[in-house]
């Protein structure tokens, strides 16, 4: 019993402290709101969730105050028990969007020159489970693509 109250409270404490997860979204929606989750317990500050615009969408945008970086996060979450893993299906395509809607937001914010990088959190999160199973965080995990590269 005294377990079960122990874990509530600190449960309790996390989404206060660190951000909500919402049982009753689909996959994707918890994937997002438990990286934001990770990400905060690990010194980022969440500025901005699912900021989109005509050039496409970014999941999570931060700024790691460690060394002043804004940093655009892709999170896929893998649903199911079958093999693979989440962050391969961040393909060139996919990086190539990332980079059109980071380039808009950055100067949509004045925040041309300021250094950036691309991460992506890959979630695995089968269902039927209250809480994922593993998070992994690769940071810097592509560069700028396309016509739209900018260096940081």
């Amino acid at each position: 019993m005294w377990t079960q109250v122990i874990f509530h409270c600190c449960e309790f404490y996390r989404s206060v402290r660190y951000g909500r997860i919402d049982p009753n979204a689909n996959t994707g929606q918890r994937g997002e709101q438990a990286a934001a989750r990770y990400l905060r317990q690990r010194g980022l500050v969440i500025v901005s969730e699912n900021e989109a615009d005509r050039a496409g969408e970014i999941d999570l945008i931060a700024v790691d105050p460690r060394n002043r970086t804004v940093v655009f996060i892709e999170v896929k979450t893998h649903g199911s028990i079958k093999p693979g893993h989440p962050a391969e299906r961040v393909g060139s395509q996919k990086q190539g969007r990332i980079t059109r809607a980071a380039s808009r937001y950055l100067k949509r914010k004045r925040l041309l020159g300021v250094p950036v990088r691309f991460d992506v959190v890959a979630i695995w999160w089968p269902n039927g489970l209250t809480a994922p199973t593993k998070i992994k965080h690769y940071e810097s995990a592509f560069d700028a693509v396309g016509e739209y590269q900018f260096y940081s």
